[in-house]
């Protein structure tokens, strides 16, 4: 059976959006490296990337 983990003993990254530290989910076990947003929201208002100038 699973060890229960405190959450301070999950990894944690940093949203790109905001800044703020988030712990590591359940629901992201399989894409926890591609992760960069702690939020639906965060990810919805990301900095949108510009158009190369021509």
């Amino acid at each position: 059976m699973a060890r229960m983990r405190r959450k301070s003993e999950l990894p944690q990254k940093i949203c790109a959006t905001c800044g703020r530290l988030f712990a590591w989910r359940k629901k992201w076990a399989r894409v926890w490296q591609e992760v960069r947003y702690c939020s639906d929201r965060c990810r919805d208002t990301r900095p949108k990337a510009r158009a190369p100038d021509q």
